[in-house]
């Protein structure tokens, strides 16, 4: 049928000829290599104390779950103490728990619980910025200008005659100024810091040898509890261009531009501003500066210290193009990064073919192995956002008054997306719910919502509460089994309760034992660790790969119909299917099989 090309915003891409490898089957693969990692959202996974918030307890609790799931190891988001400005991801003791979730004690407990049971434990780690409650922030404020407890941070001196101006022009992540300016010991208007996400979030100056020996302690004290690796937060913003220049192309989350005179009423530029991008990479001062690589490769030598099994380092690394990111991932850094281009594929045979082979081709160049993700705490569910209308910018979030999500479009492409991602060579990233098909809640009332984002952009950004919303386990209990309360602290959607996990367990063709049986057969057929090679079904519509383990056994054929019409089945043994198939032998639109080929 050809070779598919898919056009991209700066060029067009083709793949390799069916039947050339693209990539190449691995024996015996380090465990991260290929694992699945199962992300838990803290707050929203299960209520243990009843007072409407998740904690370390009922995490515990709920692990056996995940081993009957079949996933390796879990992703634990921020646990720290915190005053939750930003959900935890502004942390002010990176070596304690915040009482909201539970005790250093029910965090050693959770993590031998996960060993019990043969899981891995990663843990957030946030090294961009601390939360302005930190005890070093507060001696920053308590000291003078110029000293060593502001230079811990990036204070600097105001711009004007009066020193008015903030230091440059740069925004924040959440809209609006980047900059607050301090009031000093003796009342009058100070310096200013930077903070490139909320204000109560100041950005630290990895300059400072201090930062950097501080988190290396942070790293030791974790892997001494036992933690198997850290998802490591905006992984490509801790170096600033010295200098701090002024920047004037697209600078953040929302493509703010903040002149000299203050900070624009809301996102500029004309754009949506629910567009989630902080990739800003190339030229911008404040992301993906040379000089983080070497702060990773110090703590891949501390990790390695530790011996086998390997503690694991994923960024989170807004990146592009592929190769800058591929460079995170080089032998002495990273052992992972997120690979958020697969995430913004839009649902497209083409592209996803042409995506898939880049991601693994620049990935091989430096011997690391592709991490897929499809959703995660900070993106619209893929259940939803493939339901949505493809092609366009990917959005911040869902209102009700926004367009809504096609429900029954949006799961069967996920449940066929998922299929397709789990296929895949490399490690792959669940988040929490996905497995059941949760949606994003697109319907919540905006008093509800709690995301920084919505707030700093008076609500024209309507943030990301909607797929955070608390886990539902349980039909006809309350808060449908999150906990013993009504009233968890974001409001869980009707639907959640249809699509419980007491719904759907045991019960052929749920989307709960649709990913119990791909996560069992992906283990059984080596996928993980396999190879990839295009089949020649792969064209119009059609995405189609042969996968094979390193000694050549095994092969599978994978095959995604995102088409408009109905496919032909290969001949073999079906495995595995997302979705129902037809009874004239045909694979609808919108489903992924395996397929084991029939021998020639």
């Amino acid at each position: 049928m050809g070779r598919v090309t898919a056009e991209t915003t700066e060029t067009t891409q083709a793949i390799t000829a069916p039947g050339t490898p693209v990539h190449g089957a691995v024996a015996d693969p380090p465990w991260w290599a290929d694992a699945v990692i199962y992300q838990i959202y803290p707050r929203s996974w299960a209520d243990a104390d009843g007072d409407g918030i998740g904690d370390l307890p009922g995490i515990t609790a709920r692990l056996p779950y995940l081993r009957r799931l079949g996933v390796d190891a879990v992703w634990l988001s921020p646990f720290y103490v915190s005053p939750m400005n930003d959900a935890g991801y502004d942390v002010a003791d990176y070596r304690d728990i915040d009482p909201r979730f539970g005790t250093l004690a029910d965090a050693d407990a959770m993590v031998a619980a996960a060993h019990d049971l043969g899981l891995k434990v990663l843990v957030d780690l946030v090294p961009n910025h601390t939360s302005s409650e930190h005890a070093w922030f507060r001696a920053a404020l308590a000291s003078p200008p110029g000293s060593p407890e502001r230079d811990r941070y990036i204070f600097r001196d105001g711009r004007g005659s009066e020193g008015e101006l903030p230091p440059n022009n740069w925004p924040s992540v959440f809209g609006g100024r980047g900059w607050s300016r301090v009031t000093e010991a003796d009342g009058r208007p100070g310096q200013w810091y930077l903070h490139l996400f909320d204000v109560t979030q100041p950005d630290l100056n990895w300059a400072n040898p201090q930062v950097r020996e501080e988190f290396l302690s942070v790293l030791r004290f974790w892997c001494d509890r036992g933690v198997d690796g850290f998802r490591v937060d905006v992984a490509h913003g801790l170096v600033k261009r010295e200098g701090l220049p002024d920047w004037h192309g697209k600078v953040g989350l929302y493509d703010d531009v903040v002149s000299e005179e203050g900070p624009t009423d809301g996102p500029g530029g004309g754009e949506d501003p629910s567009v989630l991008d902080h990739t800003a990479t190339g030229a911008s001062p404040m992301w993906d500066q040379e000089g983080v690589h070497e702060i990773y490769r110090g703590w891949r030598r501390l990790l390695d210290s530790y011996g086998e099994p390997a503690r694991i380092l994923c960024a989170e690394a807004w990146v592009k193009p592929e190769e800058r990111l591929a460079r995170y991932v080089r032998g002495d850094e990273m052992h992972q990064a997120f690979n958020f281009d697969f995430l913004e594929t839009p649902w497209d045979a083409a592209a996803l073919a042409a995506v898939i082979e880049s991601s693994l081709r620049v990935n091989d160049e430096v011997g690391a192995p592709t991490t897929w993700v499809l959703s995660n705490h900070d993106v619209v569910r893929h259940a939803s956002r493939l339901g949505l209308e493809q092609g366009g910018p990917r959005r911040n979030g869902v209102a009700a008054d926004d367009p809504q999500p096609d429900a029954a479009l949006g799961l069967r492409r996920a449940r066929a997306a998922s299929a397709l991602m789990l296929a895949l060579p490399g490690s792959a990233y669940v988040y929490q719910g996905e497995e059941l098909g949760l949606p994003e809640h697109t319907t919540m009332p905006h008093e509800a919502r709690q995301d920084p984002t919505f707030h700093h952009t008076g609500g024209r950004v309507v943030g990301r509460d909607g797929c955070r919303v608390p886990m539902p386990w349980a039909k006809a209990e309350p808060s449908f089994g999150f906990g013993p309360g009504d009233e968890p602290w974001l409001p869980q959607p009707e639907v959640y309760g249809e699509l419980a996990v007491d719904q759907q367990e045991g019960v052929p063709g749920s989307t709960l034992e649709l990913y119990r049986t791909l996560l069992r057969l992906r283990g059984d057929l080596a996928l993980g660790s396999g190879s990839l090679a295009w089949d020649e079904l792969t064209g119009e519509g059609v995405l189609a790969f042969r996968s094979a383990r390193a000694d050549g056994s095994g092969e599978v054929l994978v095959v995604t119909n995102a088409g408009a019409r109905p496919l032909a089945l290969p001949d073999g043994e079906v495995l595995v299917a997302s979705g129902p198939l037809g009874d004239d032998g045909v694979l609808p639109t919108d489903t992924t099989v395996w397929v084991r080929p029939a021998r020639g």
